[in-house]
C-alpha cells in the first residue's frame, strides 16, 4: 500500500536526522529531505508528498519564501506545510506563516509527543482519503465494465450482420459450383477465381472477428500508436452502418500520436459514434453527418467529433457525465461516464461537451507521450 509521504527542509543535516529519527520511531512512512529550498522544490516537482515539515531560517531563500513559491505552483498548492522554527514564534510570524497557507508551528525544542499527535492527524486523513479513492476506483471499474457489456449488447447486432454478409457470398460460391458442375462448366480459370474469391471471405471474416475480439480484450496495453489506426478500426467495426443509416462521415487525419490504450481510444470512438446514430433516428433527421477531425497542440492530439443530430439542451448538457443519466429509452447511461472515465483515467486527458451550429461536438485532448 502506498505510504505517507514528509519531505523535511532544513539546512542544518542533523537537525533533518533527529527529526525522521523521531518519526521513524512512531511511523511507518516515506521520508525524503532536503538542505535548502531549491533542493526541496525539485523533490516536490519528482515525488508525491502528504506533508512538507520546514525551518523558517534558511540561507538564500527561507521557509516563508519557499512556502510562498510553492502554494503558487498547481502541483504543490494543496500539500500542508508545519513551520518548525525556534526563532519566528512571535505572533507576527505565524500570522505571516498562515497567511502563506501553513497549517501549523512547531517550535524548538521539539517535543515528540506533540510532533507525533500532530502528525497523526494528517496520517489518519491521508489513509481515510486513500480508502475512498479505493472504494471510488471500485465502483469506477463496476460502471466501465456494465459499459462495455452494454456497448457489447450493442455491436451483436453489428457482427451479426458483417459475418452474414460473407457468409451469403460463400453460400452463392458453393451453389455456383453445383451448377457450373451440372453444365460441365468447371475448368481451371473457375477454380482459380473460386478458390480466390473465397479465400477473400473467409480473410475478410476472420479480421471480423479479430477485430471484435481485440476491441473486448480487458488488457490495457498502453503504448504509442496512431490515432487514425483508432479512428480507422472503429469506422471498420461498425462495417455499413453509416450506409444503412445513410450518414456521411467525413474525416481530416494525418499522422497525430496518441499515448495509452488503442482499444480503449476505440471503445470511445464507437460510443459516441453510436450516440449520434441513435440521436439521428430517434429524431428523424435527414442529411445525417458525422465530422471527425484530429489536430495537434503543443503535446496533446485534439480529436474533434461532431454530429448534425440538433444537440441538448443546457440542463441535459450538464447531466451527460453524470452516471446513470441517460436520454434514451432503454439506456444505462453509462455511456459517457464511462467514455470520461476512460479519457480520464487511462489517458490521462481531457473531454468537454458542447452545443455546435447543429449538433453535439466532442472535444478530446489526448497525451501524445507518457505523462
Amino acid at each position: 500500500m502506498e505510504k505517507f509521504s514528509i519531505l523535511i527542509v532544513d539546512d542544518v543535516p542533523e537537525n533533518i536526522y533527529s527529526l525522521k529519527m523521531m518519526i521513524e520511531d512512531s511511523f511507518d512512512v516515506e521520508i525524503y529531505s532536503a538542505l535548502n529550498a531549491q533542493e526541496g522544490i525539485e523533490i516536490l516537482m519528482k515525488e508525491d508528498v502528504d506533508l512538507i515539515l520546514t525551518d523558517v531560517q534558511m540561507p538564500e531563500i527561507d521557509g516563508f519564501e519557499f512556502v510562498d513559491y510553492i502554494k503558487n505552483i498547481e502541483r504543490t498548492k494543496d500539500i500542508p506545510v508545519i513551520f518548525i522554527t525556534g526563532i519566528y514564534d512571535k505572533d507576527e510570524y505565524k500570522t505571516k506563516g498562515y497567511n502563506l497557507g501553513a497549517v501549523e508551528y512547531i517550535t524548538k525544542p521539539i517535543h515528540d509527543v506533540l510532533l507525533n499527535s500532530k502528525l497523526k492527524v494528517y496520517i489518519d486523513i491521508f489513509e481515510r482519503r486513500k480508502q475512498d479513492e479505493l472504494q471510488i476506483a471500485e465502483k469506477e471499474k463496476v460502471l466501465i465494465h456494465q459499459s462495455k457489456m452494454a456497448t457489447m449488447g450493442e455491436m451483436i447486432g453489428v457482427i451479426a450482420h458483417q459475418l452474414k454478409q460473407p457468409l451469403n457470398i460463400l453460400s452463392l460460391y458453393c451453389n455456383d459450383v453445383k451448377t457450373s458442375y451440372e453444365y460441365n462448366e468447371i475448368d481451371e480459370k473457375f477454380i482459380e477465381d473460386f478458390s480466390k474469391n473465397t479465400k477473400e471471405q473467409i480473410q475478410f471474416l476472420s479480421e471480423t472477428i479479430d477485430g471484435f475480439r481485440n476491441f473486448f480484450n480487458p488488457e490495457k496495453n498502453k503504448r504509442e500508436f496512431f490515432i487514425k489506426n483508432a479512428i480507422n478500426t472503429s469506422i471498420k467495426l461498425l462495417g455499413n452502418q453509416f450506409e444503412v443509416n445513410k450518414i456521411d462521415l467525413t474525416l481530416e487525419v494525418d499522422d497525430e500520436k496518441v499515448y495509452g490504450s488503442e482499444t480503449e481510444l476505440e471503445q470511445v470512438i464507437l460510443n459516441i459514434i453510436n450516440n449520434s446514430i441513435d440521436a439521428f433516428n430517434e429524431r428523424a433527421i435527414e442529411n445525417r453527418k458525422i465530422n471527425i477531425s484530429v489536430l495537434s497542440k503543443q503535446a496533446y492530439t485534439i480529436l474533434i467529433m461532431e454530429d448534425n443530430a440538433g444537440g441538448v439542451n443546457i440542463e441535459t448538457l450538464e447531466k451527460l457525465f453524470d452516471p446513470y443519466y441517460t436520454t434514451k429509452a432503454n439506456g444505462t447511461g453509462t455511456g459517457l461516464y464511462m467514455v470520461k472515465l476512460v479519457i480520464k483515467n487511462s489517458f490521462g486527458g481531457d473531454l468537454k461537451i458542447g452545443n455546435s451550429k447543429d449538433g453535439l461536438r466532442y472535444i478530446i485532448a489526448l497525451p501524445q507521450k507518457r505523462l
